[in-house]
């Protein structure tokens, strides 16, 4: 049996671009005058096309994602006289009868853009307490007085309500 060993290639020959055949890559082929001209012609389509489309968009302006965003002008002196959520958190809530009735403990937005207030009831030092969720319009911000008031309510009443617990 004969063993066939690896031979090295002579490298004593310099290889230079006259001496040197470089395969035809594949995707490469001949082409016939058909094949020409249907390359001519399909290279004229795309052509057209692209330059059709760029001259029909000229002075339409189409948004990038058929989104608009709208700019609404506001009066900033009349937002700087509101109250700022951060300033109504630990705020007494009063009821008609300038009672104490509970606290601000948070304020939430409502996934269809509603205020909620959520009152802590009873408790001490924010222990304890029963954290019920009210509609912010329902409260009154009396601005002369600083006050918050919830009326017809009471601190009973409020115990009564369902629990509200903050989802995590």
């Amino acid at each position: 049996m004969e063993l066939h060993r690896h031979v090295r290639p002579d490298l004593s020959l310099q290889h230079t671009l006259a001496n040197t055949v470089q395969p035809r890559a594949p995707w490469r082929r001949c082409l016939g005058h058909a094949d020409k001209v249907r390359y001519h012609v399909i290279a004229m389509i795309v052509v057209s096309a692209v330059s059709a489309g760029g001259i029909a968009a000229v002075g339409v302006p189409v948004p990038a994602f058929a989104q608009v965003v709208r700019l609404i002008s506001v009066d900033v002196k009349e937002v700087a006289k509101g109250w700022r959520t951060t300033k109504l958190h630990g705020r007494a809530v009063l009821n008609d009868k300038d009672e104490k009735i509970g606290t601000i403990d948070d304020i939430i937005i409502g996934k269809d853009k509603v205020l909620f207030a959520v009152i802590q009831v009873g408790g001490f030092l924010g222990l304890g307490g029963h954290l019920i969720a009210t509609p912010f319009n329902q409260l009154n911000l009396d601005d002369e007085k600083g006050k918050i008031v919830l009326p017809g309510a009471s601190k009973d009443e409020l115990k009564n309500l369902s629990e509200f617990r903050y989802s995590t």
